[in-house]
């Protein structure tokens, strides 16, 4: 996400915080479980999209649609969409060995590392 976010030169994102105090999935009609296994993004007429669909529209949106070019291909999405679920069940597994981590909250001398899957 901010990756995609340091690319939205043009503000055509717009990025919502699910692990905000207060934010309801029920209108998007998902589960925070939901929204915590896949990729979701909303276009401006409503319509969700998910998984690989939501990345192709994010990455053209930014202008870097090269970078996901096999997700245009009609006889490589299913199995596309099969290792992106794949990934997306692991990915906090893959940022860490990429150096990726979270940092710590820290409040009244008390510091903890929140659980993505669990929130705040």
């Amino acid at each position: 996400m901010k990756r995609l976010a340091s690319w939205n030169h043009a503000g055509n994102l717009a990025f919502v915080d699910i692990a905000e105090p207060g934010f309801d999935p029920a209108p998007l009609g998902v589960s925070m479980a939901d929204l915590n296994r896949e990729m979701h993004s909303q276009r401006a007429d409503g319509t969700l999209l998910v998984g690989i669909d939501s990345l192709l529209a994010a990455y053209t949106l930014v202008g870097k649609s090269w970078l996901v070019l096999p997700l245009r291909i009609r006889w490589l999405r299913s199995p596309l969409r099969s290792l992106y679920r794949g990934f997306a069940l692991r990915r906090y597994t893959f940022s860490r060995w990429l150096g990726y981590t979270v940092p710590p909250h820290c409040a009244n001398g008390t510091c903890s590392v929140d659980n993505p899957f669990f929130g705040k």
